[in-house]
């Protein structure tokens, strides 16, 4: 019987090939017993096998999923088409960001008819009376050209773009697979030649004061963590400055907002501590501002020799404190602002004369100003009961306005710029819906659902108006839930086309996200991970008592760790839902989490726990999705992967559909497709990235039989 098992752990059983007439049969992934042991115990994984990339065999299988969900979409494809073409055409085929000032030039990109991908150009700057201005008429200068990048790789995705102090060098990193394996270019913009100077897995960057030095932070060959800061004199050698030891924490270096500091910070999602140095004596040592200490976090920005911190430390919603930058521990911070329990301070901007302090209440954004001549507060309000607002970077430090980027549910994104004096908003950039959009045709909501422990749960939804709310109304449900990522209400372009067929689309703020404050965080991750998978069916509970749907019509959407979350509410409630969609899902989680050498396994260990430790290993394994599939009847499911994934590997949802298939007891429809050019975030041109999300949607109205 021994030998009969080792037998079977290396003997592996592969699909038979693919020939033209075997689309119409469901794939079936014949089974490897892979045997492991965890925690002493014996586990046995059936479909390990498809997780080597380099087997011919296993991209046959990929592409003969490819080709079976090709054909079950065969009859849905003249929908796809046209909801590809429909929102093709809400869409500005030839558009320009706001230009950003930077020294003596305005930067910013724009995009051409027919174009996949932007251009990165420049203009020089007008001075008149000694004020700053853009230039309509000044000569244009192309700096990237993203589509002649594309020519030549399938992918290409633009990560780093930063400027020297002198405006004559342009360093930037590019991805060309999808797996964030991003490269280092460095260019001189007086001859617009690249420099010999390269460096792989790139992830953050800063130009020192003498246009000269570079800093940037590498990550880890296997693991991909960013974990080494090297200095780069251009023309010379790398010097390797720091290299972070401790697997839980990834380095990032970003320059001051007055660009006379560099920061460089070493954080993991529990704690973190930062670094700083003049820009102007690159070859200084760095100062520590504040050791790491467990569960203290902070965040710095610097403005006339002080430093203005937003921290943890006694405000578990952060709090604003002051330091000098001579003695910047946290000994010496002081209190600037009053602190306010309720109050999630989310993000801190400084200029010269003001700053702006983004603020979340009761899963609602809202932003402060502070004007430190006159030392008073300033709130921006704004009259739509649910909407997102963001800072964004304007015409620089000494600048007396400051840019927000206003969106709803129902309303696309709006570019304001602030007189910071007297309050007034002036629209820089609206961004137009062509065709006959219409917001007062719709309709968005806050609601609160109540959770099985009593907590309340935000959601918002939006739809168009006329529904009648007698529980038949087709309705999408999407959630995520971690990482402390809220589930702002923003616009999206191409969820016209649902909602002009009578779809409800709704989003819930479950536990895992900082919606209702670090607390609803906490209370989502580790040990309490189970929460959100509760949250998330207390939501669609509420929402069919409400009348706002049925089983028979509701639908629910989640990608990479929301995929996760949906795959568990599967397992556990697969009667509460007509269909899902499962995006890049992270539903191998147990042994994804058993491998350290896997890009953020180590790190993550803060957000889902160590499985090293046996309690932490039983809990995990409790709620895995591949783990928990069970013999019985399931929702339809489109499952989705990208084949150069490095977050959440394709073989994830490769095993979890090959198992699904062997054990779903149901005849509904489980279809499997992977991007076998792209990773994570998908293809990265704009059509490309449309005819993915009308595929996804065309599967949705097929399964709410709107099919027009």
């Amino acid at each position: 019987m021994l030998r009969l098992l080792l037998l079977l752990a290396i003997f592996l059983i592969h699909p038979l090939p693919l020939s033209a007439q075997d689309t119409d049969s469901v794939p079936i992934a014949k089974r490897q017993a892979y045997k492991k042991t965890y925690h002493g115990q014996a586990y046995i994984d059936q479909y390990h096998w498809l997780s080597n990339k380099q087997d011919s065999r296993v991209m046959a299988y990929l592409q003969q999923e490819n080709a079976y969900a090709k054909k079950q979409m065969q009859p849905l494809q003249p929908l796809a088409t046209r909801l590809f073409e429909a929102s093709k055409a809400r869409v500005k085929e030839v558009d320009m960001n706001l230009p950003k000032r930077h020294g003596q030039f305005y930067y910013y990109s724009r995009i051409e008819a027919g174009q996949q991908h932007p251009l990165l150009c420049r203009r020089a700057a007008q001075v008149v009376d000694g004020v700053t201005k853009w230039d309509e008429a000044a000569t244009e200068e192309i700096l990237l050209d993203l589509n002649q990048l594309a020519r030549q790789h399938r992918y290409v995705a633009l990560g780093e773009f930063q400027i020297s102090p002198d405006g004559r060098k342009l360093a930037y990193t590019l991805d060309f697979s999808g797996d964030l394996r991003f490269e280092l270019f460095v260019k001189d913009l007086s001859s617009g030649q690249l420099l010999p100077d390269r460096a792989q897995r790139v992830s953050s960057l800063a130009w020192a004061a003498d246009n000269q030095t570079l800093f940037y932070v590498s990550g880890d060959a296997v693991t991909l963590r960013p974990d080494r800061l090297y200095r780069q004199r251009l023309g010379g050698k790398p010097v390797l400055q720091y290299r972070e030891a401790a697997q839980e924490f990834n380095l990032a270096v970003y320059p001051a907002s007055d660009e006379k500091l560099i920061f460089l910070d070493a954080s993991s999602y529990d704690s973190n501590e930062t670094r700083m140095l003049p820009a102007a004596t690159p070859q200084a040592p760095w100062q520590m501002i504040q050791a790491r200490q467990k569960g203290l976090r902070y965040s710095v920005a610097h403005r006339e020799g002080r430093l203005y911190i937003t921290t943890n430390l006694d405000a578990i919603n952060f709090r604003i404190v002051t330091a000098s930058v001579t003695q910047p521990s946290a000994r010496y911070w002081k209190n600037f602002a009053d602190y306010d329990p309720e109050v999630l301070t989310e993000r801190l901007d400084v200029y010269r004369d003001f700053m702006v302090v983004t603020e979340k209440k009761q899963a609602a954004t809202r932003m402060r100003i502070y004007h430190f001549a006159q030392q008073r507060w300033q709130t921006l309000d704004f009259d739509e009961a649910v909407y997102f607002v963001a800072g964004m970077d304007g015409d620089g430090y000494e600048s007396s306005s400051y840019r927000i980027s206003y969106q709803s549910p129902l309303t696309p994104p709006v570019i304001y710029e602030v007189d910071v004096t007297s309050g007034q908003r002036k629209v820089l950039k609206r961004y137009e819906i062509l065709g006959k959009y219409d917001p007062q045709h719709y309709e968005s909501k806050r609601l609160w659902a109540t959770a099985q422990d009593g907590a309340q749960i935000p959601l918002w939804a939006v739809y168009k108006k006329g529904i009648a709310f007698v529980g038949s109304a087709p309705l999408l449900l999407y959630g995520y839930g971690a990482y402390g990522e809220a589930s702002d209400a923003q616009f999206d372009v191409d969820r016209i086309n649902l909602l002009d067929r009578g779809v409800i689309y709704v989003e819930a703020g479950i536990r895992g996200g900082n919606d209702l404050g670090e607390q609803w965080r906490a209370d989502g991750m580790l040990m309490k991970k189970k929460n959100s998978f509760s949250d998330f069916i207390a939501a669609s509970e509420y929402l069919i008592a409400q009348g706002w749907t049925c089983p028979g019509k509701l639908i629910i959407h989640g990608a990479s760790a929301g995929g996760l979350l949906i795959g568990a509410v599967l397992n556990e409630r697969p009667d509460l839902f007509h269909a899902a969609v499962l995006e890049v899902p992270f539903v191998d989680s147990l042994n994804t989490m058993m491998n350290p050498k896997l890009p953020l396994t180590t790190g993550e260990y803060l957000e889902w726990g160590n499985p090293n430790n046996k309690a932490v290993y039983d809990y995990l394994r409790s709620y895995a999705p591949y783990d928990n599939l069970r013999q019985q009847a399931y929702p339809a499911m489109l499952v989705l992967a990208g084949l150069n994934d490095s977050q959440v590997h394709y073989w994830e949802p490769a095993k979890y559909v090959a198992r699904l298939r062997t054990l779903k007891t149901d005849q509904r429809q489980l279809l499997f497709k992977t991007n076998m050019h792209a990773g994570h975030s998908g293809a990265s041109g704009r059509y490309d990235s449309l005819r993915e999300h009308a595929f996804q949607q065309a599967w949705m109205l097929g399964q709410w039989g709107l099919v027009d």
